[in-house]
C-alpha cells in the first residue's frame, strides 16, 4: 500500500506580552484586569480557527513550544490552491493570526465590541510542497501598533508555526456498507482494491468464531426492526477471502423510555475486532463504538469510542466523542489534538495513545490524528471515505480494523433513525 502525502502545519507556543497591562510592565495592581485575548487563525479554504493567547507576565518567560493550538492537515490539491494567485491580486494565500482584546457575544443584551491587538501573517510559498519537517517561525514578534517614542510594538506574540509530513492512507466503500462492498485505496487516479465487505443481518443463531461475543437475535418481522435494531455484523475480508477484521453490535439500538429515539441514557454499541495472533480462528475485542440520537433543531446522531486497553485502569480508553448532522452526516474522527477544539465535542480531556497495548498491533504514537470517516447523513448513499494516518499501520490487518470502525460509523446513522418514521424501501432491501 502506498501513502498519499499529506502535511501537517501546526501553529501553537501561543502567548502575548502587551505594555499598558499590568504583568508585563509593572503597572499598580489597581489597575482593571485584562480583557481575554483570543486569535484568529485564518488559511484560505479552511475554517477559521480560535484559541485563546495567554497573557506572559514575565519578560523571560517562555510558552511551552510542545503545545499546539491548532493543526491543518493539507493534500497536494491544498497546496496547489495556496500556492495559485488569486482573483485580485497576484501574490499567493497566507496564513494570518489575527489577535483580539475581548471576545465576540453581547451581554445584558448590549453588543461587546472587540478590539484588534495585531496581526501575524505568514505566505504560502513552493518549499511547502517539499515534504520535509520546517520550522517557519518560532519566537517572539511585535505586532499591531507602535510606540511613537522609540517604534516599538506595543504588543509581542509569540508563537510557532511548524510543517510536519503527515502521510496518510486513503480509502473509499465503493458502494454503501449494507450491499457488501469493496473497499479501495485512492492513490491519484487509481483505485486498488484491498478490503471487501460482507455485511449481514443475523437473524437466525449461528455458530462461528464470533459466537464468544455475538448475542444472536431472530428478527422475523418489520415490527421488530421498528422496535429495536439489532443482529447487524460486518466482516472485512483481505483479498485471499480471510476475515481480517468486524464490527458487531452488542447493545442493540432500541428507543428510550417516553421517546422514539436511541437516547443517551441507552445508547447502542459495537464490538470491533481483531484476529487474535495467538489462537487461530478467535477473535480479540479492540474497540467499542457507542452511538445515540440528540434531539434539537437540527438532530445529531452521537459517536463515543473507546479502545479496550488491558495496560489501561478500567479496561477502556476514550478516543473520540463527536456529533454528526443527522440529515447532513459529517466526519468521524480520532485526532487527540483536533477533539478538543472542537465544539460539540466532550469536555474532559482525551488522553494520548502512548503503546501499542492502546492501539492493539500499532506502533507507539505520542498523539494527533490517527483516522477520519465521512459518512453520509441518514437515508443517503453513504461510501464511506477512509483516512489514516500512515504511522498507525504496520500491516494490512492495522488498516482492516479502522474499516470495520468506519463501518460502524455509517451503520450506526440508520441505526439511529427514529423508529415510528417508515423505513426506506432501498434501506429494506439492501439487507
Amino acid at each position: 500500500m502506498d501513502p498519499q502525502a499529506f502535511i501537517r502545519l501546526s501553529i501553537g507556543s501561543l502567548g502575548l506580552r502587551c505594555a499598558g497591562i499590568e504583568g508585563s510592565t509593572g503597572r499598580s495592581r489597581t489597575q482593571k484586569p485584562p480583557s481575554p485575548f483570543v486569535c484568529e487563525i485564518r488559511l484560505r479554504g479552511f475554517p477559521v480557527q480560535t484559541s485563546s493567547v495567554p497573557l506572559i507576565s514575565s519578560t523571560e518567560a517562555i510558552p511551552d513550544v510542545e503545545n499546539v493550538a491548532t493543526s491543518f492537515y493539507l493534500e497536494e490539491s491544498d497546496l496547489k490552491a495556496l500556492l495559485a494567485p488569486g482573483c485580485f491580486y497576484n501574490t499567493h494565500a497566507g496564513l494570518e493570526i489575527v489577535v483580539f482584546s475581548g471576545r465576540k457575544g453581547s451581554h445584558c443584551g448590549v453588543g461587546i465590541k472587540r478590539q484588534q491587538i495585531g496581526i501575524f501573517k505568514i505566505q504560502v510559498s513552493p518549499e511547502w510542497q517539499e515534504g520535509k519537517p520546517l520550522t517557519l517561525f518560532s519566537g517572539w514578534i511585535g505586532i499591531g501598533k507602535r510606540k511613537p517614542e522609540n517604534g516599538r510594538a506595543v504588543a509581542e506574540l509569540h508563537l510557532r508555526v511548524k510543517l510536519d509530513p503527515d502521510p496518510r492512507y486513503v480509502f473509499q466503500f465503493e458502494d454503501v456498507t449494507t450491499l457488501s462492498p469493496q473497499i479501495v485505496q485512492l492513490q491519484g487516479s487509481i483505485k486498488q482494491p484491498i478490503f471487501s465487505v460482507k455485511f449481514t443481518k443475523d437473524r437466525v443463531s449461528q455458530i462461528e468464531p464470533l459466537s464468544n461475543y455475538w448475542c444472536g437475535s431472530t428478527i422475523s418481522d418489520m415490527e421488530m426492526e421498528r422496535r429495536e435494531r439489532k443482529g447487524w455484523k460486518v466482516k472485512i475480508h483481505d483479498l485471499s477471502g480471510s476475515a481480517v477484521a468486524a464490527a458487531f453490535i452488542t447493545t442493540p439500538f432500541v428507543p428510550s423510555s417516553g421517546c422514539d429515539w436511541v437516547a443517551r441514557s441507552n445508547p447502542g454499541a459495537w464490538l470491533i475486532l481483531r484476529p487474535d495472533a495467538c489462537r487461530p480462528e478467535s477473535w480479540q475485542p479492540w474497540g467499542k463504538l457507542e452511538a445515540w440520537r440528540e434531539r434539537g433543531l437540527r438532530d445529531s446522531v452521537c459517536f463515543r469510542f473507546h479502545v479496550l486497553s488491558e495496560a489501561r485502569e478500567g479496561g477502556e480508553l476514550l478516543m473520540s466523542e463527536i456529533f454528526l448532522s443527522a440529515e447532513k452526516g459529517g466526519e468521524f474522527f480520532i485526532d487527540t489534538e483536533r477533539h478538543m477544539r472542537t465544539a460539540n465535542t466532550a469536555a474532559s480531556p482525551l488522553p494520548s495513545p502512548q503503546s501499542s497495548g492502546d492501539f492493539g498491533a500499532l506502533t507507539p504514537v505520542a498523539g494527533g490524528f490517527v483516522m477520519s470517516c465521512r459518512v453520509q447523513g441518514e437515508g443517503k448513499r453513504s461510501k464511506p471515505l477512509v483516512q489514516l494516518a500512515l504511522r498507525h499501520v504496520t500491516c494490512v490487518e492495522d488498516a482492516a480494523i479502522f474499516m470495520a470502525l468506519a463501518a460502524a460509523v455509517d451503520l450506526s446513522i440508520e441505526a439511529c433513525r427514529p423508529f415510528r418514521r417508515k423505513i426506506r424501501r432501498a434501506f429494506r432491501h439492501s439487507f
